[in-house]
């Protein structure tokens, strides 16, 4: 399979080896009819026309160059053998004609053509081992370039795929460790609730078991060794994020158990949501309320500040769009923004159903 730089010196190999074969045969044909005797003037200058034609298809494309191309070889060699004139002409249309060829065409289309070529001009011109040899050198130096540069593309291109695929790696390395990172910074708020909950003090001592007692599951992975399904107290975290807030929060936060990867969209979403009211909003408190619905979790969050147009954001940013709504799907729930001039309210939900 070619890659792209391969593909772009190909298609560049294929749109200017026509017009340099044919700019170069018509000036060695117009500096060709003045070293023809006065006698062949006028066959001269119809060759030469013959070859300004097909100067035209040479810009038409490969394909539709070929033919014309040895043809107007063939009547370069034919009127040099009617009028005479200098050798040189001749020649030099051949070698242009055979060595742009190969930039083209695969060695199984060059070889017989140049060959065709020689017995041409040998019939027409005469045979000379100096000019075949010539014929030959140029267009095996022709050839070994084009395949040179072809391969260094082929290279390039190998190599930019294995920095592509090297670069894509190391992202999702990255991304590997940040979310760790965040995981555990999510396991760290959950426990640092239940440690808050014990030094303030005037919590049931049962429930403040309960709360010890599932942070240790969860941290460990299990109770009794085997495998379970860890879940997080959402309201917990949340009441983590609010704290941290320069904002003034008031805040509504009930114990409600979800699975860790949604409690840290959840999480996130909330975070990011404070984050645009701190820097839009145009207010310093907001509202944050985490409830248990159904089988599941709602968590809004509410400004009074200044709203926006919501369909009006651009998608290039991302805040709304990919650190809340689209955040929030990605875990089973959905997220709901509504702005106005009474403020904003962002809605999270996710259900077990």
């Amino acid at each position: 399979m070619r890659g792209p730089v391969e593909e772009g010196f190909l298609a560049a190999v294929a749109r200017f080896a026509g017009p340099v074969r044919g700019v170069g045969v018509a000036l060695l044909s117009a500096f060709g009819v003045l070293s023809v005797p006065d006698g062949g003037v006028w066959i001269a200058l119809a060759v030469l026309g013959l070859v300004l034609v097909g100067v035209v298809a040479d810009f038409a494309g490969p394909r539709v160059a070929f033919v014309p191309a040895l043809v107007r070889v063939a009547a370069v060699c034919a009127a040099h053998g009617v009028v005479g004139g200098s050798e040189q002409w001749a020649l030099n249309v051949l070698t242009t004609t055979a060595v742009t060829l190969q930039w083209e065409w695969s060695a199984r289309v060059t070889v017989p053509a140049t060959a065709l070529l020689l017995v041409v001009h040998g019939s027409a011109v005469g045979w000379s081992g100096t000019a075949v040899l010539r014929v030959v050198v140029e267009c095996a130096l022709a050839r070994g370039a084009f395949v040179l540069l072809r391969r260094s593309t082929r290279r390039v291109d190998g190599l930019r795929a294995r920095r592509a695929a090297s670069e894509r790696a190391e992202a999702v390395a990255v991304e590997r460790r940040r979310q760790e990172r965040e995981y555990l910074a999510l396991l760290h708020d959950t426990a640092s609730a239940t440690f808050l909950v014990v030094a303030v003090g005037g919590a049931d001592p049962a429930e403040v078991a309960g709360y010890a007692r599932r942070d240790l599951e969860l941290l460990s992975g299990s109770a009794s060794g085997a495998p379970r399904e860890s879940v997080v107290d959402v309201g917990a975290a949340v009441r983590a994020v609010v704290e941290r807030s320069p904002l003034r929060v008031e805040a509504g936060l009930e114990t409600v158990l979800v699975p860790p990867a949604v409690a840290l969209a959840l999480v996130r979403a909330v975070r990011e949501s404070l984050v645009n009211v701190e820097r839009h909003a145009g207010v310093a408190e907001a509202e944050v309320t985490v409830l248990p619905v159904g089988g599941g979790v709602e968590v809004v969050v509410r400004d009074a500040g200044r709203g926006f147009d919501v369909a009006a954001v651009s998608e290039h940013r991302r805040g709304i769009r990919g650190s809340v709504v689209e955040r929030v799907a990605a875990v089973g729930g959905r997220a709901e923004v509504v702005s106005g001039a009474d403020g904003t309210t962002v809605r999270l939900a996710w259900s077990r159903d």
